[in-house]
């Protein structure tokens, strides 16, 4: 197989197979990190610029390591965002790409915004979260995380739960964990369900120990504040006393159930302290994927044409 890309927008553009070989790649990458000497030259004489026009330390930060492990030039471009407020997002590509960039990693909150740069660029464009759209690099740690903890997905049940609206994850891991064979049930309030969520491929339920009941793994959507304050949901009490993962909720999945949350957790809130302080609640295993995935979609957009072979 060889399907060639300069780019990489989200999981719904990908096959499964590519999703697998994304995979296998962040294995190596992860074996490379758990060396003495994590180096490698990869991405020698290559530039890396970062472009987050939204905050988030976490994405940022694994990013900028992968592409240093990987002997890269990094050069932050957060500041000068907002140094040039006026500037067109098109014409700040331009400027980032006649000076030599090789990769622009987007951070952006319209929808669509990876796409429409990447035309105008020779660079390289991988999307960091765009919009209420995609999330690509974080759905890839939480499959990874996932692979490592149950095997492969055929026949997993996986239920996401919380506010599916506004989480651009949520999209990216149904993608993702549909193509892979898994089977996706999600829950949260009505105004939180997307109406197209039926034509995904997965199963839908207001009743959130439905979709946990016998699953094998939970993926929690996080509560944005703007969530809480546009109403649309009648109380936070309410929410939590439905749709927190806590040790209730919890009894309903598989004992060797693991849980996931894409950080920052708000405790109480989508899962309980109790969760969160568990064996089942892994989220340090995706912390330490993180590095290793972004360092795999580096790797595999700079082999010649972008091609993942």
């Amino acid at each position: 197989m060889t399907t060639l890309r300069k780019d990489l927008f989200g999981l719904r553009d990908l096959s499964a197979d590519e999703i697998r070989y994304i995979l296998r790649a962040a294995d190596t990458m992860k074996y490379i990190l758990n060396q003495k000497n994590k180096k490698s030259p990869h991405l020698q004489g290559k530039s890396v610029i970062l472009l987050f026009y939204e905050p988030s330390a976490r994405g940022k930060l694994s990013f900028e390591l992968a592409a240093q492990h990987l002997s890269a030039n990094v050069v932050d471009m957060t500041g000068s965002i907002h140094a040039m407020s006026g500037e067109k997002l098109q014409d700040m590509g331009q400027l980032v790409d006649q000076m030599g960039a090789d990769f622009i990693i987007l951070r952006h909150g319209m929808a669509g915004a990876p796409r429409l740069l990447a035309e105008c660029v020779e660079a390289s464009v991988i999307n960091a979260g765009d919009g209420f759209n995609e999330n690509p690099g974080q759905a890839l740690l939480d499959l990874m995380t996932i692979k490592e903890r149950k095997g492969d997905f055929e026949d997993l049940k996986v239920a996401i739960i919380g506010d599916l609206v506004h989480s651009r994850l949520a999209r990216s891991n149904i993608w993702g964990l549909t193509k892979l064979g898994a089977r996706v049930c999600v829950s949260g309030p009505p105004t939180l369900m997307p109406q197209e969520l039926t034509q995904w491929g997965v199963e839908c339920y207001y009743n959130a120990a439905e979709a946990v009941n016998q699953a094998d793994v939970i993926l929690t959507a996080r509560l944005e504040a703007e969530t809480r304050n546009k109403r649309f949901m009648p109380s936070l009490e309410e929410y939590k006393r439905f749709f927190r993962i806590d040790e209730k909720l919890l009894k309903y999945a598989k004992k060797d159930a693991i849980v996931l949350h894409p950080g920052p957790v708000q405790k109480g809130i989508e899962i309980s302290a109790g969760v969160v302080d568990s064996p089942q609640c892994i989220i340090n295993d995706q912390m330490s994927n993180s590095v290793a995935v972004r360092m795999a979609m580096l790797y595999i957009l700079s082999q010649i044409g972008g091609g993942f072979q």
